[in-house]
């Protein structure tokens, strides 16, 4: 990669087709790296195969073509890439950052209650710390890293979103240590995402405001991987009829492509983008790159 070049991506879980809330993301992404005169890239994470749903890749790659959202290289599976997640593993773990854990979900609910902290819906369950010194004679089945240091301190996370403003999170406090490797074998986002997005030089992340939090775990991952920072920029999101993130489980539909200038342009809206009058879809989103770049001028050089 040259240097200043801006390369982003968008990075879809193929558990079914786009649908409203998954396109503002998508727009987002692409308009910010065409005002800059970027590459973007497009990412299936289907690491988590128990809930991919057949021919939804296919789906999805319809869906973006019909939109005029079309990659600058072939999508790349991370469900082919689990070579990399293992060599970042091996890594973590001969440092020492990285341990084997053998409790049981039940186990760490069990072992939060004793300590009086409850598990509320859509909340992190923080992690004790039970195996860090040990498995104690437990046979291994995740494997977690560690959000404390060798002096025992709480890793604290300073970064800034270009929309949400400056940002803080004590992943000790926040989430505990967190999985790398479920117990299942599969590789977690976490690890995936970070190693995807080394291995791609992304160098700005656009992506949904639900994905805030994750963002001081992939830090701290990048930081010990020696790969850089990229900036980060959280999108609004689509809410439900329930309040929550439209999703599949509380009624989104899929993504209707037959008018893609009126499913465009409903995106930029929620995106705060005014309404633009094109005649096609590539002169709208021409109008919609040069709106963007006026709406969200060049970040700052990455830390």
């Amino acid at each position: 990669m040259s240097p200043g070049r801006v390369v982003g991506r968008f990075a879809p879980s193929p558990t079914g087709p786009l649908h409203a809330g998954s396109l503002v993301a998508a727009l987002a992404s692409w308009l910010d790296v065409r005002a800059r005169g970027g590459r973007w890239l497009l990412r299936i994470e289907d690491v988590d195969t128990p809930r991919c749903v057949s021919g939804a890749s296919e789906t999805i790659l319809g869906q973006l073509a019909a939109l005029g959202l079309r990659p600058d290289e072939p999508p790349v599976w991370q469900s082919q890439r689990g070579a990399l997640y293992q060599a970042a593993l091996d890594r973590l773990l001969a440092a020492g950052w990285a341990y084997p854990c053998g409790c049981t979900r039940r186990e760490i609910e069990g072992a939060l209650a004793a300590q009086g902290s409850g598990h509320q819906r859509f909340a992190e369950r923080i992690y004790p710390g039970t195996c860090r010194s040990g498995l104690q004679g437990k046979p291994a089945r995740a494997q977690r890293l560690r959000t404390v240091d060798a002096s025992g301190h709480d890793i604290v996370i300073d970064w800034h979103d270009r929309r949400l403003g400056p940002q803080r999170q004590n992943l000790a406090r926040s989430v505990g240590d967190f999985v790398l490797r479920r117990a299942d074998g599969l590789w977690a986002y976490q690890l995936a995402v970070v190693v995807d997005d080394g291995a791609q030089g992304i160098t700005d992340v656009v992506r949904g405001e639900d994905l805030a939090d994750n963002t001081a775990r992939q830090i701290h991952l990048q930081r010990l991987l020696g790969l850089p920072t990229p900036r980060y920029l959280h999108t609004p999101l689509v809410l439900g009829a329930d309040g929550h993130k439209l999703s599949k489980q509380n009624g989104a539909q899929a993504l209707d492509t037959a008018d893609p200038l009126a499913a465009l342009q409903g995106a930029a809206a929620v995106l705060g983008l005014p309404p633009l009058s094109a005649a096609t879809v590539g002169d709208w989103l021409a109008a919609a790159a040069a709106a963007w770049a006026a709406a969200w001028p060049a970040a700052p050089a990455m830390a």
